[in-house]
C-alpha cells in the first residue's frame, strides 16, 4: 500500500503539534520547520480540522492545536481520514470494472493484507511517535 504525500504531511503536522500539545502554532511555523509549501499545508490543516483531529482558531491568540490528547489519535485513524481512496486494487473501488471479480480470489488476499495493514497502524498513537520528543523539538527548531 502506498500513502499519499497529503497523509505524510498530515502526520507531520500532528507530530509537530504533539511535541508541545499546549502550545498554539501557525501554519507558517510548521511549513518552515519541515521546509514544505504553506499553501499545501493549508489544505492539510483544513482537512485535519474538519476531521476533528486539530483545532484551528484565527486572531492574535489563534493558531493550531491538537483537538484531542496524542494518546487518543491513532495512526490508522489519520490514514483513514486523510486518504481519499485506500483501495489497493480495482475490485475494491465502487466503479470496479474488472470482469473476473466474481471468480477472483485475489480480492480476498488483498483485503486481508489491507485489513492487517490498518490494524497495525491502529496499534500506534501519536503519543507513541513522540518517544524522543526533546530531540524532535530540537530538530524542528521548536522553542522549549
Amino acid at each position: 500500500m502506498r500513502l499519499t504525500v497529503f497523509t505524510d504531511y498530515a502526520l507531520r503536522v500532528l507530530m509537530y503539534l504533539a511535541v508541545d500539545p499546549e502550545r498554539r502554532v501557525t501554519i507558517r511555523d510548521v511549513a518552515e520547520a519541515y521546509r514544505i509549501s504553506r499553501n499545501h499545508l493549508m489544505k492539510v490543516v483544513n482537512k485535519l480540522t474538519r476531521a476533528e483531529l486539530i483545532e484551528a482558531s484565527r486572531g492574535v491568540n489563534g493558531g493550531l492545536m491538537l483537538a484531542r490528547p496524542p494518546e487518543s489519535i491513532t495512526v490508522g485513524e489519520v490514514v483513514r481520514k486523510t486518504e481519499d481512496e485506500i483501495a489497493l486494487v480495482e475490485c475494491f473501488r465502487p466503479d470496479n470494472q474488472c470482469i473476473i471479480t466474481p471468480e477472483c480470489a485475489l480480492k480476498n488476499v488483498f483485503g486481508e493484507a489491507q485489513t492487517a495493514f490498518l490494524e497495525v497502524l491502529d496499534q500506534y498513537t501519536l503519543a507513541d511517535l513522540m518517544t524522543s520528543r526533546t530531540r524532535l523539538a530540537k530538530r524542528l527548531r521548536i522553542p522549549a
